[in-house]
């Protein structure tokens, strides 16, 4: 089964246009895929096809300077909101499960607050989002200098986004990982703006708008040794906060479900299943 292509044209007020790429695959209840910061359409599930083997039609896109998709002058959550509804608009969807990973699930977030009716179940992956901008804090700082190290290029970023203190068994991985994510880019100086600019950005004001959120929710974290950019507290309070929301988290000492695609991907075919939003499952 080959995944067809799509673009996604937009015209951008006073700013000229750009062009969103992205693959859809598979048949039944749509999956709209959102990847994280300095990622691709291909960081979310991993380039797993188990949810199309479980029944549904999975789509994906690069976000706005991302991957295949072209530079745009801003990156801002509301950009990548509207960046979403032009996508869901292409394709016709009025409704679709959203999964979205870091940058990705806050983006799905804000989307989902606003308009609850148009998602049946949200996934939300290592959110990282807090509520508010963090330009400025600790954080903050961190993202100018994953953007800085990234205009000396590819090496220097991969070493630069090694975390410290991760674990010996998972260094090579991580390391090889982050080195094939960012040779996906047509375009690292756009990243490397979207890398200065998001952080600041907010997606919605505080968390607890998520407590009025009646969607059904999965969150999936990852521990801390393994991923500090994403803490386990935030992915627990987003859990205290829903009304409709759970958690999973990968064991100690395992690596995290967000780095292994079958496994998370299948995690979120029985999560939409237990909330009622089926596929057939293909044979």
């Amino acid at each position: 089964m080959d995944a067809k292509e799509f673009h996604v044209l937009r015209q951008l007020p006073g700013a000229g246009s750009i062009t969103l790429r992205g693959e859809a695959l598979g048949d039944g209840p749509p999956v709209v895929l959102l990847h994280g910061l300095s990622a691709t359409r291909r960081n979310v599930v991993q380039g797993s096809r188990a949810l199309v083997k479980r029944g549904y039609r999975l789509i994906s896109y690069d976000a706005r300077g991302h991957g295949a998709s072209s530079p745009a002058p801003s990156y801002e959550y509301a950009d990548l909101v509207a960046d979403l509804e032009a996508v869901l608009e292409q394709l016709e969807l009025d409704r679709a499960a959203l999964v979205g990973s870091s940058m990705g699930a806050a983006t799905a977030m804000a989307f989902t607050l606003e308009h609850h009716e148009r998602v049946p179940a949200l996934v939300q992956i290592t959110p990282a989002y807090t509520g508010y901008a963090r330009t400025g804090d600790v954080d903050g700082e961190n993202w100018e200098r994953l953007a800085a190290a990234l205009d000396e290029g590819i090496d220097a970023f991969v070493e630069y986004a090694q975390p410290q203190g991760l674990p010996e068994r998972w260094r090579e991985v991580a390391r090889e990982a982050t080195r094939q994510r960012m040779e996906r880019h047509a375009d690292l100086s756009s990243v490397a703006q979207a890398l200065r600019e998001l952080p600041g950005s907010v997606a919605w004001k505080g968390l607890d708008a998520l407590s009025r959120l009646d969607v059904p929710v999965l969150v999936v974290g990852s521990r801390d040794d393994a991923d500090f950019l994403h803490p386990l507290g935030v992915a627990e309070e987003y859990c205290r906060k829903l009304p409709n929301g759970e958690l999973v988290v990968e064991e100690k000492g395992q690596s995290p479900l967000a780095w292994q695609g079958a496994r998370l991907s299948n995690a979120i075919a029985d999560f939409f299943e237990r909330v009622g939003y089926t596929g057939e499952r293909q044979h």
